[in-house]
């Protein structure tokens, strides 16, 4: 199976480095030196990271035959992209690769059906399910354990506790106005 796990940004320097926006939770295993990675598109590829380093805070890597900023300008905008097993899990405990939530069913606490997760999206805030419902229309949901309060695997299922308004239209409604009466208008 492959994964996306980080976009090529801009050259830096005159040596071939670039910068890479990282797109995997596990950067110190999956772009450390020697990891070859397919590319997208797949004509720049496959690359065998030669040297990695951190340089105010922005991942920079060089690529085996990268050896000048013309080449590495070149690779802007590429995809890398890791084969990695199917049967392989996250490290930490709450993590899951999207290809596990893809296509779960997803539920309310009180066992209601929502949908279907289609698609994940990820922000530079939170990643979002897109989730199918059964009429065809798609709802987001944002991946915080605050609404997301189980992923079971065994079951192919998310169990989420939606505040109002997020699955359906009964949002609440919440105003600063004192709705009694003002004290002008108090019978004498």
């Amino acid at each position: 199976m492959q994964l996306v796990v980080a976009r090529i940004g801009r050259a830096h320097g005159i040596k071939g480095e670039v910068t890479v926006e990282v797109r995997t939770d596990e950067p110190e295993l999956r772009l450390a030196p020697g990891a070859v990675l397919l590319t997208d598109p797949a004509s720049t590829g496959p690359l065998t990271i030669e040297t990695g380093r951190v340089h105010s805070g922005r991942l920079l890597l060089r690529f085996e035959g990268v050896a000048d900023r013309n080449a590495a300008e070149a690779l802007r905008n590429t995809l890398l992209i890791a084969e990695v097993d199917p049967d392989e899990l996250p490290e930490e405990e709450d993590e899951y690769y999207d290809h596990q939530l893809i296509d779960l069913d997803v539920v309310t606490e009180d066992g209601e059906t929502v949908g279907r997760i289609t698609e994940i999206s990820h922000l530079p805030s939170q990643d979002l399910f897109v989730v199918e419902r059964p009429d065809g229309s798609e709802v987001m949901i944002p991946f915080v354990e605050e609404i997301v309060t189980e992923i079971d695997l065994e079951e192919q299922r998310a169990v989420i506790a939606p505040p109002p308004g997020l699955i359906d239209d009964r949002a609440e409604i919440a105003s600063s106005r004192d709705d009694s009466t003002s004290a002008g208008d108090e019978d004498a």
